[in-house]
Parts: C-alpha cells; sequence; structure tokens
C-alpha cells in the first residue's frame, strides 16, 4: 500500500469552507484504479494543520491519478491563499507494518 498525508493548515475563519469544498468535490477519486480510501481529519489541537490522507495499492496508482483529467478537475478552483496559515506540504510513504481490527 502507498499512503499519501497532504498536510494543509487552514486559517480558522476558512475551516468550514474547507471541508465543505472537500465534501463537494470534484472528480471520482473513488473510481481510479487503485484507489483505496480517502481520509479528511480534522485537528483537534490549535495550530495542527488538516491532514489528508489517499490510500493506493501501488505509487504507480497514485501517479496515474495525479496526471488524470479527474485530478485537474478537482484542483481547478483553489481556495485564497487567505484560507490557509501556512504551506501545505505533501507526504509520501510506503505502509511496512499494517494493523486492524
Amino acid at each position: 500500500m502507498f499512503i499519501v498525508a497532504n498536510r494543509i493548515p487552514v486559517a480558522e475563519d476558512w475551516t468550514e469552507e474547507f471541508e465543505r469544498k472537500f465534501a463537494k468535490r470534484a472528480g471520482e477519486i473513488e473510481t481510479q484504479p487503485g484507489f483505496v480510501r480517502m481520509q479528511i481529519l480534522r485537528p483537534v489541537s490549535e495550530g495542527t494543520s488538516y491532514s489528508v490522507l489517499t490510500t493506493w495499492e501501488s505509487e504507480e496508482a497514485f501517479k496515474t491519478w495525479m496526471g488524470s483529467p479527474d485530478f485537474r478537475i478537482a484542483h481547478q478552483d483553489p481556495m485564497p491563499r487567505e484560507a490557509f496559515s501556512g504551506r501545505p506540504h505533501m507526504e509520501q510513504h510506503l505502509v511496512v507494518i499494517s494493523a486492524e481490527k
């Protein structure tokens, strides 16, 4: 499995809009080959970024999504600069250990 974590510092006045935007997001990530899941994690402590986690069967599946028309559609209407309290950054991880109930 391959996990991408986008850490997005959202300004306090923009949190509802940020969540609404993801709820109505354009594109059909769920239909992408190799897509497993997406999770939007709201921070519970002040000064912590939102985390947008996507899980893929492979790094190649993620790269294919990034090159797809659906990806471009999903990212064509970004939030204004003032919606962010810092710079977002992306982390990519290979799963080496996993446990579930």
